[in-house]
């Protein structure tokens, strides 16, 4: 072996080594800018920070260990044991969908079904065999054909006007300063895309059930990845599907819309108060369709704000008072010798070249 080829051979070993030496910190630092540790997306909101989340602005280059996520303390929207009736409403769309259930759709059908009921007991009693031996033969009424007719036609009249306006507002599209946040169902996971932050995706997976229950989190409801949002504010959700079709629910927020594979489906969402609210996929989507949790995590803007940088995005205000560098302009090739552009003219010899 020649000296110039152990040279090179030497070289290339000490090239790998620092290679080698380099990659794990590389390793670490990506992983610790677009996603912090579990433990530190996860970890409860210390005793002394419970009675309101932290509204303190983060400042443009702050740490990702600044921004602490809810602790179990501000679960509101979930299931109850033994509940039988809607969950609490925690936006103003679902605040006016219970009200409607509550005191128009409830009642009627309540007193609707009475009425039937004592009609048919006032039937049995009044006109069986014993007590009418001899039963009319009349055919043909028409007082009570009239009002069999007129006053259903009154009560779907009265409980038509507030449901076409509930649905009207729960169709219209969000503002266009609304936050937007993608929502792709995998199977079995969520991810929560945000195009207005610098586009980082966030996954969220289920955490087994021992591990909820020590958090203090309902087991098959909590993530390891919640979704934040701001608290107060108009949001757009668009949802679409990786692989089948899933259904992003929050019960307690009002919200399902479905997550179909090739569409962009989109709906607005509107969270009143700071909380951790959970829902589920609700459409059949394979084998471990039970297991595709949803959470929400709505905190106010600053705190937000905090999440987003926590995660690597950016801001909308950062990135247009730092705009990316232009291109420089380059000038249109010809093919007329001397024209802008048309480059310098072909020499005979590099030798040539070199000496130009």
């Amino acid at each position: 072996m020649t000296l110039g080829n152990t040279g090179r051979m030497l070289t290339k070993m000490l090239a790998a080594l620092m290679l080698l030496v380099a990659v794990p910190h590389v390793a670490m630092a990506q992983e610790a800018a677009p996603n912090p540790p579990v433990s530190a997306v996860t970890e409860a909101t210390p005793p002394a920070a419970a009675a309101a989340p932290s509204a303190t602005a983060a400042a443009p280059g702050a740490e990702a260990a600044t921004y602490t996520p809810l602790g179990p303390e501000w679960i509101k929207g979930q299931p109850t044991d033994g509940g039988v009736w809607l969950q609490k409403q925690y936006s103003p769309i679902g605040t006016e969908g219970l009200w409607m259930n509550d005191w128009i759709l409830m009642p009627v059908m309540a007193a609707i079904s009475i009425l039937v009921l004592v009609l048919l007991l006032w039937v049995v009693v009044r006109y069986n065999r014993r007590r009418n031996p001899v039963p009319a033969k009349t055919s043909h009424n028409t007082l009570i054909e009239v009002i069999w007719t007129v006053i259903p036609a009154l009560i779907l009249l009265a409980i038509a006007v507030p449901s076409i306006r509930l649905l009207t507002r729960q169709y219209e599209s969000p503002p266009e300063n609304a936050l937007t946040v993608k929502v792709t169902g995998y199977q079995w996971y969520w991810g929560y895309t945000y195009p207005d932050n610098g586009g980082f995706e966030v996954i969220s997976n289920m955490l087994p059930d021992e591990e909820a229950v020590k958090r203090g989190e309902p087991a098959q409801l909590a993530v390891d990845n919640r979704m934040v949002v701001p608290v107060g504010e108009w949001i757009r959700i668009q949802t679409t599907g990786a692989d089948v079709i899933h259904s992003f629910a929050v019960p307690s927020l009002w919200f399902k819309l479905d997550a179909v594979p090739g569409r962009l489906n989109e709906h607005k969402l509107f969270v009143k108060e700071p909380g951790i609210y959970y829902g589920q996929c609700s459409e059949l989507c394979g084998a471990r369709h039970g297991y595709m949790p949803i959470a929400i995590e709505a905190v106010p803007r600053a705190q937000f704000e905090q999440w987003i940088r926590s995660q690597g995005g950016t801001l909308k205000g950062e990135e247009e008072a730092t705009p990316p560098a232009a291109a420089p302009l380059q000038e249109p090739e010809s093919a007329v010798p001397g024209a802008p552009g048309a480059g310098a003219p072909p020499t005979g010899t590099p030798a040539a070249a070199n000496e130009a």
